[in-house]
């Protein structure tokens, strides 16, 4: 059972994500720590896209032993990981929404993108990283939070969700109702199978992330 988890603080960073997975790969840390900041200057997005973040914003990665989430399909970590945060953020009033698989977005107005997760596997460990438009959208085709809410307290409030949720038939189910909701809005052709994958004209789609 993960207890606690140790927070490396970068006043600037290229990306979490590269940073901890090199890291990582050279034995310079182990499991249960998270890197963060709020200047990213060139971070990571699905499919290998920029993620290019303002000053002021969360970024951030950690890596976990995968062991301690047997219930979770290996390609669905993203999924299981934005929603919880996804609802974490609902907690605190914000409208967010997951858009499958692994994208958060506001719909007033029009879709606006406000971050994304990516997950990468290193031998047994599970290593994801976590972009999101706190304070500032990068133009107007992305949008930020529409909560005021420090970025260490969405960290601290994320983790304690994190390692005491652990149910991922429970939140694939709290998943398939908003995906139902959602799936035309975001032009998404398919059903949400009970592992994550997106069924479409019977065959099974994974994300890549």
């Amino acid at each position: 059972m993960i207890s606690l988890i140790k927070y490396v603080y970068f006043p600037e960073i290229t990306s979490t994500q590269k940073v901890l997975l090199e890291d990582l790969k050279k034995n310079r840390v182990e499991k249960n720590i998270c890197y963060w900041s709020d200047y990213q200057t060139d971070g990571i997005g699905s499919r290998n896209n920029k993620w290019i973040g303002k000053k002021g914003n969360l970024f951030f990665s950690f890596v976990v032993d995968k062991n301690e989430f047997l219930d979770v399909p290996i390609q669905s970590f993203s999924i299981y990981f934005g929603w919880i945060l996804k609802k974490l953020l609902n907690k605190f009033g914000s409208n967010v929404v997951l858009k499958w698989p692994n994208d958060i977005y506001l719909l007033e107005n029009f879709p606006r993108k406000i971050g994304g997760i990516i997950t990468n596997i290193v031998n047994e460990n599970l290593v994801t990283g976590i972009g999101i438009n706190t304070k500032f959208a990068l133009n107007d085709e992305f949008g930020c939070l529409d909560i005021d809410i420090k970025n260490v307290k969405i960290l601290e409030e994320f983790f304690n969700e994190v390692f005491e949720y652990k149910n991922f038939s429970k939140v694939i189910k709290e998943y398939k109702k908003e995906f139902e909701k959602t799936k035309d809005i975001f032009k998404i052709d398919g059903n949400l199978n009970y592992d994550g994958a997106l069924i479409k004209n019977n065959k099974k789609v994974y994300s890549r992330r």
